[in-house]
């Protein structure tokens, strides 16, 4: 096998310097932009992947994704791995980066398909946190996520590094007001659940009146001050996860996590949406 001479080799060549400004929210924003790093980022990024840089060594070890991106019309460069490392975000990159297009959905695209379980991310500010939901919404089967105007950018390194590839699964509405968010799944027939630490309604005990079986969006809030009380106004219900053992409290991602799973489990139940829809 001869072995390819990198093509990017200058940290100031006009295509590693755009890149690089993709770490910036208005340079994304502006060019409708993101960079997917790593190779299971990308190998999940195929079908939005405008090029792909990698070094010679990952080359070897992610020729099938390389052969992918190259079959579904992608460019490919080889790169240095000063250049790969200049475009990634992370301290040790894994030699290969890919550019990719936003592929946000239109929230009414959203509504149109009457979906039955959603996650709503309300000032959620982490973008580590933002991914890791997006990434147990995925998990769970939702059929959609939407990030609120209050919320992180979507698109942050960070948050498209912790959604492990799950950004490019299911649809996505960034930007959308709270109350049109809720307003507008309201109206699609889906009941709206907030997740909150102090809510009035127990878990446990909404699994055990049978109430979850129904379309149900959880409205998840901030990391540190959860969510505003016009906010928790707004919702059906404000629904605790019960504390059995001594912990002060569950993190962002975790209390998603189990309102998803509680939700898929209710639907999937004799009874519930989806095993009334599917089959």
């Amino acid at each position: 096998m001869v072995t390819p001479t990198p093509e990017l080799t200058s940290l100031r060549s006009p295509r590693v310097s755009a890149a690089r400004r993709l770490a910036k929210r208005s340079f994304r924003g502006k060019e409708r932009r993101f960079i997917a790093e790593g190779p299971q980022a990308v190998r999940e990024a195929i079908g939005h992947l405008i090029e792909v840089y990698v070094t010679v060594e990952a080359l070897r070890r992610h020729a099938d994704i390389v052969e992918a991106a190259r079959a579904a019309g992608v460019t490919v460069f080889t790169a240095t791995d000063e250049v790969v490392a200049e475009v990634c975000d992370t301290v040790t990159p894994q030699g290969i980066v890919g550019i990719c297009r936003f592929l946000d959905s239109p929230f009414e695209e959203i509504l149109r398909a009457r979906p039955k379980l959603v996650a709503v991310l309300a000032h959620v500010r982490d973008p580590g946190n933002a991914g890791t939901v997006l990434r147990c919404a995925d998990a769970a089967g939702a059929d959609a996520v939407v990030l609120t105007d209050a919320s992180v950018d979507l698109y942050n390194p960070k948050a498209v590094r912790a959604s492990v590839g799950s950004l490019f699964h299911l649809p996505v509405a960034v930007g959308v007001p709270v109350r049109t968010a809720v307003d507008g799944l309201r109206e699609a027939g889906v009941r709206l659940l907030a997740a909150d630490g102090a809510g009035e309604r127990d878990l446990d005990r909404e699994l055990d009146e049978g109430t979850m079986g129904g379309p149900t969006a959880w409205i998840f809030g901030n990391e540190a001050w959860g969510l505003p009380q016009e906010t928790r106004a707004l919702a059906d219900e404000v629904v605790r996860v019960p504390i059995h053992g001594r912990a002060e409290s569950l993190n962002l991602a975790t209390a998603a996590a189990v309102c998803l799973y509680a939700s898929a489990r209710a639907q999937r139940a004799p009874g519930g949406c989806r095993s009334v829809t599917s089959g």
